[in-house]
């Protein structure tokens, strides 16, 4: 039981660590970094389990683990109203080709990365951006201006006789 609660409380502890990083560093990730989560890994498996290196202590911690991301699962679907605070929000941070600094600071963004994501999905100027939205996963969704204006129309109907 010991290593239920210990597994419990790392995975709270993990939860709100990866949820305090921000969108950005967990796409992003450098080799210095990869390394780290690694690192951070072995230390966990080492604050739950303590001194049991036996099969069953592994199969408690990693079952404690699965349990949790199955209950996360299941309140993000469940009921809707908990999955900003589990998942997390897209969040704009270019309007009309213009970056809204604010939201760059409070996301820790420079204008070179978004600039960077735009020109990865073919848009050499912000200016033709309406909207840039970093995404849940880390990712940037980049609506054009034009895009907009480039709708098919729907054709009208035809009058019968």
């Amino acid at each position: 039981m010991d290593i239920i609660l210990r597994a419990t409380c790392l995975f709270g502890f993990l939860w709100l660590v990866v949820r305090g990083t921000g969108k950005r560093e967990l796409s992003e990730m450098t080799a210095f970094e990869l390394v780290l989560l690694v690192t951070m890994g072995d230390l966990i498996q080492q604050g739950v389990t303590q001194e049991d290196f036996s099969v069953t202590g592994a199969f408690l911690s990693v079952g404690t683990f699965a349990f949790w991301i199955l209950v996360f699962g299941y309140l993000s679907w469940k009921f809707p109203r908990t999955r900003p605070a589990i998942e997390g929000v897209p969040v704009i941070v270019l309007r009309d080709g213009r970056p809204l600094d604010g939201v760059l600071e409070l996301e820790r963004l420079t204008l070179d990365e978004v600039r960077e994501a735009a020109r990865n999905q073919g848009i050499s100027d912000l200016a033709q951006v309406k909207i840039g939205v970093l995404e849940p996963d880390g990712k940037f969704s980049f609506i054009k201006a034009h895009d907009a204006d480039d709708a098919p129309s729907v054709p009208p109907e035809k009058h019968k006789a």
